[in-house]
């Protein structure tokens, strides 16, 4: 129960990653609001414990500043941020030049901008409470340089370049800011998409030290980690959790 009555938002917490983490928090004591586009009330009820659900699209301003006011009412305040919400597991992958402009904006919007958005809203918390964490999900694919994702690949380079440059910033407000940069995880969302799954799932397993497929249980221990008291002297750091296939 090393975040007894601590209070944490996790965006995109209704399936995949985010809900893996949002149950391990709930099971180390916070008091959980659960962030998302669909399925947020189910997704709490199912998990109890007094967590709450929040419609919230983290590209839409007025949608964060909602969030984190329905969480400050409801629990006085914010502790912990887990920006995990981004656009992936519906993407195909494929040539740079065949993205449509309307996609990588659509990308960039929810995945770079909303962390922005969400932090920023948070942190006004954070800085009455005397500090907080904020925990940004990266992804292994900007160390590797993966083609044929280059709008999702640099969405989340960008996310690394954020956490780094917020915690220097944030540092002096007791805020520590890390990341997790997953591999390729088998989330509901992926085994829901057969051309990610035919084109990336045998690969990445083979470029594993660890070799077996990769799900979203297996974030969730470093992501307790680093939002929790035995992290207090780590910030701007992203830990790769995949397996072994990339030494960061």
């Amino acid at each position: 129960m090393k975040l007894q009555n601590k209070v944490a938002i996790v965006t995109g917490g209704t399936m995949g990653i985010g809900r893996a983490i949002a149950e391990r928090l709930a099971d180390e004591g916070a008091k959980l609001v659960i962030a998302d586009l669909n399925g947020h009330e189910e997704a709490a009820r199912e998990i109890g414990r007094g967590a709450i659900p929040v419609r919230c699209n983290v590209a839409y301003e007025t949608d964060v500043k909602a969030m984190v006011r329905t969480t400050r009412d409801a629990f006085g305040g914010v502790d912990i941020l887990v920006n995990n919400a981004g656009i992936y597991s519906t993407l195909n992958p494929g040539p740079f030049d065949a993205i449509s402009v309307e996609e990588w904006k659509r990308v960039m919007d929810v995945n770079v901008l909303g962390s922005f958005l969400c932090a920023r809203e948070a942190v006004k918390s954070m800085r009455e409470r005397g500090g907080g964490r904020i925990l940004n999900l990266a992804s292994g694919t900007p160390f590797k340089g993966v083609p044929f994702l280059l709008h999702y690949v640099t969405s989340k380079g960008a996310i690394v370049a954020m956490t780094r440059a917020l915690a220097k910033e944030l540092g002096s407000s007791n805020v520590l800011v890390n990341a997790l940069a997953p591999g390729f995880t088998l989330s509901e969302g992926v085994k829901a998409n057969p051309v990610q799954l035919e084109k990336l799932q045998d690969i990445s397993l083979k470029a594993r030290t660890i070799l077996r497929d990769q799900v979203p249980e297996d974030v969730v221990g470093a992501a307790a980690f680093l939002v929790g008291p035995d992290s207090a002297f780590i910030t701007g750091q992203t830990l790769v959790v995949d397996g072994g296939a990339y030494f960061h």
